[in-house]
């Protein structure tokens, strides 16, 4: 019955095509996106997740996150309301259909940063995104990262660094996303993620102007 509502959800929602972005912690998405959304600010419109946990320096409430309560975000998930949700080192994760249709609703290529979790719920769905895996080039730059940003635990960052395995794993599934980047060189990374996305982007474009 949920996945059945969302189906006929996305069916109905007009606007651009969306994008899901996944890809373990460490990989370098949020630069990545940071650069896309200063470049085409116009075309793009970030879908802001709902997350359990506190955030970190510098995150901001309805930027970053939507920082909730757990009690909150279950009620909202008992209720409908979300598209794709996971839980990862005890904390909630999730995408919710407003986000999504606030983004949409400007005609604006809705960007989607979800786990592998999510990225099999919304292929249940209509959605019918552009599916991006963003990669590191190896597990030991990965794990080198994560212990430089020093936000995490020795015990969080095991369980990432176990969740990333997993997830590369995930990505060499047949069809399972359109495009794989491998973000060695930030720029090589940028140039493939914009090629991937470019013809979504001039309709985008193209759109706007005969507006």
């Amino acid at each position: 019955m949920y996945m059945r509502y969302f189906s006929r959800l996305f069916s109905a929602m007009a606007g651009p095509r969306p994008v899901v972005l996944s890809g373990p912690s460490g990989a370098g998405k949020s630069t990545l996106l940071k650069k896309l959304m200063k470049e085409y600010d116009s075309v793009f419109g970030f879908s802001v997740s709902h997350t359990t946990r506190n955030p970190r320096p510098g995150e901001e409430n309805g930027k970053d996150y939507h920082y909730v309560t757990r009690e909150v975000m279950q009620a909202s998930i008992d209720n409908g309301e979300f598209i794709e949700n996971a839980e990862f080192s005890g904390n909630m994760y999730g995408t919710s259909k407003a986000a999504v249709q606030d983004v949409q609703a400007k005609n604006l290529i809705c960007i989607l940063d979800i786990d592998m979790q999510g990225v099999k719920n919304i292929k249940k769905t209509d959605l019918s995104p552009i599916y991006i895996s963003i990669q590191p080039p190896s597990m030991a730059v990965l794990e080198k990262r994560l212990r430089d940003r020093k936000t995490e635990s020795e015990e969080s960052l095991q369980k990432r660094l176990h969740a990333a395995k997993v997830e590369m794993e995930f990505s060499k599934e047949p069809g399972v996303f359109d495009a794989i980047i491998v973000n060695d060189s930030l720029e090589d990374a940028y140039g493939q993620l914009k090629h991937a996305l470019l013809e979504e982007i001039n309709k985008v474009k193209k759109n706007n102007m005969s507006l």
